[in-house]
């Protein structure tokens, strides 16, 4: 029998699995009640303790990005069960892919979420954003359960028409200059990263998610202009449509806002606030933001134990 050379290279060591880049969340394994978060009623809850929802609406998750709240996104879609899921662009970021691949697990995660969803009944609707306009060119197709469209109307519980789109059509900077587009991506994806060490240091020390480049936005004058006309500007082109209202993305701000009659929402982001917009089954209209409920349950639910006796 031939012997095996001597010389052959070891075989390599068994690597430790790396620390979770996001520690557990508190109820993992075990969800607790919404009347956690002031979610009360049961019947909008699910016999697991899901939120029923009539619709959600996320956008702007930048999958592919490490600014991407990969895991508070997941469990928000693993806490819901709605009727329709919009998700109203921005959902993959193909600008950032096509410079450099990042695709950690957690991101796989999240699609198999939205996958499983649709599975399950939920009517999922993708409205293609800027960062993965390639998606547009498939429009009235439907992959997996997942319907691609340009721009969808709904109709709420109570009878008001909304146009959803993602919102970038209204965008000068995005839709005649799309060099000055890339250039502030890339200024932005650096405050971004900045972010992503801000809050890793947060959770060293127990502290909960806190977005210091939503916060820097909120203070600099000209995002704040730039993101009233933007509203202001997407509202007048949807009433003339003969709508009631809009659902948008894009500008990563949370809003529900009136115009004359007019009611202007926009669901927000999972890179800087983590919010959604979820309509109630009597047409009440609501942005959950996310990072602040479930750092509240958390609270909450160590509040609990602290009560508990010895």
């Amino acid at each position: 029998m031939a012997s095996l050379p001597l010389d052959l290279p070891a075989p390599p060591l068994a690597r430790e699995p790396l620390p979770p880049k996001h520690p557990p969340l508190p109820w993992a394994g075990q969800r607790p009640p919404f009347s956690v978060w002031g979610h009360e009623g049961e019947d909008e809850l699910t016999p697991r303790g899901k939120l029923r929802l009539r619709t959600v609406w996320i956008s702007d998750t930048h999958l592919g990005t490490a600014g991407c709240n990969a895991e508070l996104l997941h469990d928000f879609l693993h806490s819901i069960k709605p009727d329709t899921l919009y998700l109203v662009g921005d959902i993959i970021d193909g600008w950032k892919l096509k410079r450099g691949w990042y695709w950690p697990p957690r991101h796989n995660d999240v699609i198999r979420r939205i996958l499983k969803l649709a599975a399950k009944g939920t009517r999922v609707v993708y409205v293609p954003g800027n960062h993965d306009e390639m998606a547009r060119d498939y429009a009235g197709l439907s992959f997996g359960g997942v319907e691609i469209a340009g721009e969808v109307i709904h109709t709420t519980a109570d009878g008001r028409r909304l146009l959803v789109l993602h919102g970038d059509e209204f965008d000068g900077v995005v839709l005649y200059h799309r060099w000055l587009a890339l250039l502030g991506d890339l200024g932005y994806r650096a405050l971004l990263r900045l972010n992503v060490w801000f809050n890793r240091a947060r959770r060293q020390f127990g502290l909960p998610y806190w977005s210091i480049s939503a916060h820097i936005k909120k203070k600099v004058k000209n995002a704040v202009a730039f993101i009233g006309q933007f509203e202001a500007v997407v509202a007048q082109a949807a009433r003339e449509r003969g709508v009631d209202g809009v659902v948008c993305g894009h500008i990563h701000s949370a809003e529900i806002r009136q115009f004359e009659g007019f009611t202007y929402y926009n669901d927000g982001d999972w890179v800087e606030s983590c919010t959604a917009l979820v309509e109630h089954f009597d047409g009440r209209m609501e942005i959950i933001d996310w990072a602040k409920l479930t750092a509240e349950a958390a609270a909450a639910i160590a509040n609990a134990k602290l009560l508990e006796p010895a």
